[in-house]
């Protein structure tokens, strides 16, 4: 079969990333697949849930012991088809999921975030090394949100900080333990309560948990909420720094490099579960830093695409422009390596809503 366009296009250069897996396969295999000990580590929440899909038992995946250099040496030779055959190359089942696992941790990689620090990045993403601080220190404004009350989920989706006490999450997370009264007025829903953790992160026990207290709003026409929060406890919870969301498109938007802060979930309705498991190491709801590029924008519809790797879990992640570390979208769907939507931010800085938001837009 032929790898998908989309897949070819998020490749590095063929030449360096086969140079790449040639004289570095073990680094490479630990960053696609942590230890043992990691995966075990995460494994216990795995049984969480996505948020607004409802999963059966079938779907969840097992925690399984992974192949390692299999997959790698089934993406090498997918490389290697591909360097002498072109994108019209023949790939088998398992060197396309091969392929996959390549693109994933080479050119579109889903990092592993664990004490606030980011995992060492692929050759093709060193650049991230030169903002790491500024990367890191937006880390602390982006946590899942989390419901009690609901007879299926404990988690819905990820929310990040964009003014004073001001979550952004996507209306369709808010809508899991939101409703809308008779005079048009959301609020929550009276069995239910929700908050945000800022943490959530590999292998961590500590949390910074902060309650949803109000709906601020819900967007009529994107997919978009804004809660208040405010600290469940008032001993030992720092409160975090709102994220400066651009008022202006980047200089040169198609092909901008940006990333994404969330909480990749097991999606296995919209893709497929053995690449996931193979790809994710079954390592889900946790944080993670996802870099990529935009890919394109539509000016009427307020929308750009892009190509960060994401699951269902990243739903409300923040888009950031790698350039000025400011948010530049609010990530709301897509499908693993084909494409993803958010909503276009700078669009926004005279919106009803956000402006009730007090949304910390640049000036």
């Amino acid at each position: 079969m032929q790898a998908p366009k989309n897949l070819l296009k998020q490749l590095p250069d063929l030449d360096q990333l086969s140079e790449n897996l040639d004289q570095d396969s073990s680094e490479i295999m630990a960053r696609a697949f942590p230890t043992e000990d990691i995966a075990r580590a995460s494994a216990g929440d795995i049984s969480f849930s996505i948020g607004f899909e409802e999963m059966g038992d079938a779907d969840l995946p097992q925690v399984e012991e992974v192949d390692r250099e299999r997959w790698i040496n089934a993406g090498v030779r997918a490389v290697t088809k591909l360097k002498e055959e072109g994108e019209a190359a023949d790939l088998t089942g398992e060197e396309l999921i091969g392929l996959e696992a390549i693109v994933h941790i080479e050119a579109r990689p889903a990092i592993l975030i664990q004490d606030g620090r980011f995992f060492p990045p692929p050759v093709e993403w060193q650049i991230l090394e030169g903002s790491r601080d500024q990367i890191e220190h937006a880390f602390k404004s982006v946590g899942r949100i989390e419901v009690n009350g609901h007879p299926t989920y404990e988690w819905v989706g990820t929310g990040f900080l964009v003014g004073e006490n001001v979550i952004m999450t996507n209306r369709h997370v808010a809508e899991i333990f939101c409703k809308r009264g008779c005079l048009g007025r959301w609020d929550f829903e009276p069995t239910m309560t929700a908050k945000i953790d800022y943490i959530e992160e590999l292998g961590s026990l500590a949390s910074a948990e902060f309650s949803l207290t109000s709906v601020i709003g819900i967007h009529n026409a994107f997919d978009m909420a804004l809660f208040t929060a405010e600290p469940i406890s008032s001993s030992g919870v720092d409160r975090p720094k709102p994220l400066a969301i651009s008022s202006r498109p980047p200089s040169d938007l198609v092909g901008q490099m940006v990333y994404c802060v969330g909480y990749p979930a097991w999606d296995g309705r919209r893709n497929d579960p053995e690449i996931m498991r193979k790809i994710f190491s079954n390592i889900f709801n946790v944080k993670r830093f996802q870099p990529g590029k935009v890919m394109s924008y539509s000016g009427t519809r307020k929308i750009l695409m892009h190509d960060c790797s994401t699951l269902g879990g990243n739903s409300g992640s923040c888009v950031v422009d790698l350039e000025t570390n400011q948010v530049i979208g609010l990530h709301f769907g897509g499908r693993y390596l084909q494409g993803n939507s958010a909503v276009a931010l700078w669009e926004l800085t005279n919106d009803r809503l956000l402006s009730r938001g007090r949304v910390n837009f640049t000036s």
